[in-house]
């Protein structure tokens, strides 16, 4: 039998997601990568196949909430158990308020919020079924502060991660650990159109990083902690007249 660690991520085929799946494949993990699109999935698992110890590929849109908990469970059998589960699927619209971007401000939340939370449920009674467990949730530095045109972003990010506080409040008996990873600025897709991206680092180096935390089974943290944790701090207690700026 197999005795590397599993670890689930939604979300696999781009951005953290993809560079989090390279992390963990050059670490020696066995992987259940799921995505939309199965081309893309097929692509990456020929990439890491000489890596990862296993590797299972899923179709998952997380927006069909239902298909979530089967995806889950068959990925577990396939592996014997999953050890970790990345709740990282996400996506990142600019949304002004009143400017009728509603349809991008429900396609948000349901990706950010619903299905984040409705993966992490599904996470949790799988683990309480094997009696260990790790969620890990992907949230960011725009949960501490509600940003210009980024309201809904910011809004999501934040529910999640309040989420996450309770679900280790309640799950810290059962053998789960729930980890909440709050990125900055890490460069992929999702942010490249933005005028302005303070303390960037690559991707390579974001989840190196968070790949460590994840096996430190850290409760919160930044990503990088530094400068993030101080600048998380400011952000909280800055004028709104100075954010209106930003």
């Amino acid at each position: 039998m197999n005795n590397a660690k599993s670890v689930l991520i939604t979300g696999a085929t781009r951005g953290l997601g993809e560079h989090l799946a390279r992390q963990f494949a050059a670490r020696g993990y066995r992987l259940a990568l799921t995505g939309r699109k199965r081309e893309d999935l097929d692509r990456l698992g020929a990439e890491l196949s000489g890596q990862a110890a296993e590797i299972v590929l899923e179709t998952l849109d997380v927006t069909n909430f239902e298909s979530i908990a089967p995806v889950l469970n068959r990925c577990a059998e396939q592996l014997n158990g999953l050890d970790v589960v990345v709740v990282n699927a996400g996506v990142g619209f600019a949304t002004p308020a009143g400017k009728g971007h509603f349809k991008l401000i429900r396609q948000t939340i349901d990706v950010n919020l619903t299905a984040a939370i409705a993966t992490a449920e599904a996470a949790v009674e799988l683990f309480r079924s094997q009696g260990h467990g790790q969620v890990v949730g992907i949230s960011s530095i725009a949960g501490v502060r509600g940003m210009r045109n980024n309201g809904v972003y910011s809004a999501t990010k934040a529910g999640f991660s309040r989420y996450l506080q309770a679900l280790r409040l309640e799950t810290r008996r059962d053998g789960i650990v729930v980890t909440d990873l709050a990125p900055g600025y890490i460069d992929t897709d999702l942010n490249r159109s933005l005028a302005s991206r303070p303390f960037l680092v690559s991707a390579e180096k974001g989840t190196r990083i968070m790949a460590d935390l994840i096996e430190r089974k850290v409760s919160f943290r930044y990503v990088p902690p530094l400068p993030w944790t101080l600048v998380a701090q400011l952000l909280k207690w800055l004028p709104d007249s100075l954010v209106a700026k930003m």
